[in-house]
C-alpha cells in the first residue's frame, strides 16, 4: 500500500481533489441529534480533511458545502448552515497560519453581505499564498456556473472583444475555472449516494469517482487514504485505447 505523503513524489497523488461532503443530517438523527448539529460536526470533519489532504500533497482542493438546491430545505436548516459559514468561515480554512490560498466559487447575489464581506477578505488576504489551493463552493451550481460563463461569453463577443469562432473547450474552460485551477483529479462523495449532484460538471469530466457510504461526519484520514490508494490503482487514459 502506498505511503501518500509530500515527501513521497513517485505515488500517484492526485493534483486536484473535490469532495461532496453528505450525509451530515444523517449522521445527526443516528445520535437522536438535530440536523444543524450534524453540520457543526462536519465543519470539524473540514477541518481535518484539509489538513490531511496538505499532509498527503494535493495542491487543490474543493468542498461543496452549499449548493442553489439546498434553499429549498427547510428555512432552520438553510439559516443554520449560513450562520454556521459566516461565524465559522476563519476556522473552517487556517489560510492565516498554514500558507493556503482561499477562493470560493457560485453566486454572490444571494448571500449575507457580512458572508460575502469574510469571503472577500479571505481571498484578498492569502492571495499570496503559495500552499494548497482550497477551495469552498457556497450557493453552487455546476450548470449554473456554465450558464455564467456562456453569458459572459456572449457580451464579450457582443463587444467585439472576442470572435465567436475562437471560443474553443480551453478558453471556455478558463472561463469558468479561473486562478489556474486545474480540472478534478478524483472526485469523493461520502454518504453512499452515487450521483454529482450538480457539482463541478465541467470540471469534473474526466475525473476518478470514488463513492463511499462513509458519512462525512465520520470521514477520517483513514477513510482519505483509501480513496487516494484507489485513485493510484486507476489507469487515467482519458479516450485512449492503450
Amino acid at each position: 500500500m502506498p505511503v501518500f505523503n509530500k515527501e513521497a513524489p513517485a505515488v500517484n497523488v492526485p493534483q486536484h481533489v473535490a469532495i461532496i461532503m453528505d450525509g451530515n443530517g444523517r449522521w445527526a438523527k443516528k445520535r437522536g441529534l438535530p440536523r444543524t448539529a450534524g453540520h457543526r460536526e462536519g465543519a470539524k470533519t473540514l477541518r481535518r480533511i484539509i489538513r490531511d489532504l496538505d499532509s498527503f500533497g494535493v495542491k487543490y482542493a474543493t468542498f461543496y458545502c452549499f449548493s442553489t438546491e439546498n434553499w429549498s430545505r427547510s428555512e432552520e436548516e438553510v439559516s443554520s448552515l449560513m450562520k454556521l459559514l459566516e461565524e465559522n468561515l476563519d476556522d473552517l480554512v487556517n489560510y492565516k497560519d498554514e500558507n493556503i490560498k482561499l477562493r470560493f466559487i457560485g453566486g454572490r447575489e444571494r448571500l449575507s453581505e457580512n458572508l460575502i464581506k469574510k469571503m472577500e477578505n479571505g481571498e484578498r488576504n492569502s492571495l499570496g499564498h503559495t500552499g494548497m489551493t482550497v477551495t469552498l463552493a457556497i450557493n453552487y451550481g455546476g450548470r449554473d456556473e456554465i450558464v455564467r460563463a456562456a453569458k459572459k461569453a456572449a457580451s464579450l463577443a457582443k463587444q467585439g472583444i472576442i470572435d465567436p469562432e475562437s471560443i474553443d473547450e480551453q478558453s471556455f474552460g478558463d472561463m469558468i475555472a479561473a486562478d489556474g485551477v486545474p480540472d478534478v483529479d478524483l472526485m469523493i462523495r461520502t454518504g453512499g449516494e452515487l450521483r454529482l449532484s450538480n457539482f463541478l460538471i465541467w470540471e469534473n469530466s474526466y475525473a476518478e469517482l470514488y463513492f463511499t457510504d462513509t458519512l462525512w461526519c465520520d470521514f477520517s484520514k483513514k477513510d482519505l487514504e483509501a480513496a487516494l490508494n484507489e485513485f493510484s490503482r486507476r489507469s487515467r487514459r482519458f479516450g485512449d485505447a492503450k
